[in-house]
């Protein structure tokens, strides 16, 4: 059976769950409380860090990124990457735009600050760092919206790891109630279109013990 390691408030980690719902390849999620440095984890994953992906193959991957590449290769349809050369470029330059730029700008300072340091051992939540996270959200809402209203799906003509990539940040902020949708009506309208597909929908049923979503987080029509 096929395993991925993961945290519920990871976008890294449902990134990988949205890509392997997406080409409907069954796998089975298995907690992992990193903050406890379990010794067999740490053998698949020195880093010590989710999301890991073991196949049933006996090959096991850490990184999103490289997980979801290896899954489009092994799993090739439907493909997440683009048809033409130019298409898988700019699907994954937009993977590294929100897994990294809005990954450290947004989400590390608003989930991570506020969910996950004190679990990790790194001290208390910084307010300065919470407040840029807010603040740093609406330009990163405003290039979704552009994306969304100048092409069919972010990356182009079809839905890509692009999107995922995007969706995954934004449910795991949208669980929290960070997001203000109101401040984007055509970031809100494509951010509905995605969450509204099959692979959406394990993650929309998913509670988080201590933290419920708000009334609209499971909401297909907002």
């Amino acid at each position: 059976m096929r395993i991925l390691y993961h945290l519920p408030l990871s976008a890294h980690c449902r990134k990988v769950r949205l890509a392997l719902a997406e080409k409907r390849i069954p796998f089975e999620l298995k907690l992992e409380r990193v903050w406890d440095r379990r010794p067999e984890f740490l053998e698949l994953n020195p880093a010590g860090a989710v999301p890991v992906f073991a196949d049933e193959n006996g090959l096991t991957i850490a990184e999103s990124s490289a997980i979801c590449e290896y899954l489009d290769e092994a799993y090739p349809d439907p493909s997440l990457f683009g048809r033409t050369l130019a298409e898988r470029a700019e699907v994954r330059r937009l993977v590294a735009w929100f897994d990294l730029k809005f990954g450290n700008e947004v989400t590390r300072n608003l989930i991570y600050e506020r969910h996950f340091k004190r679990q990790l051992g790194q001290g208390n939540p910084d307010a300065a760092n919470i407040r840029a996270g807010y603040a740093n959200l609406k330009p990163h809402l405003d290039y979704i919206g552009w994306l969304a209203e100048t092409r069919s799906w972010l990356g182009g003509t079809h839905i890509s790891l692009a999107d995922f990539a995007a969706a995954a940040h934004l449910s795991v902020l949208d669980y929290a109630n960070d997001v203000d949708w109101n401040y984007s009506p055509p970031a809100k309208e494509w951010y509905a279109r995605i969450k509204s597909r099959p692979a959406f929908r394990p993650l929309l049923a998913e509670r988080v013990s201590g933290l419920n979503p708000p009334a609209h987080y499971d909401d297909l029509d907002f």
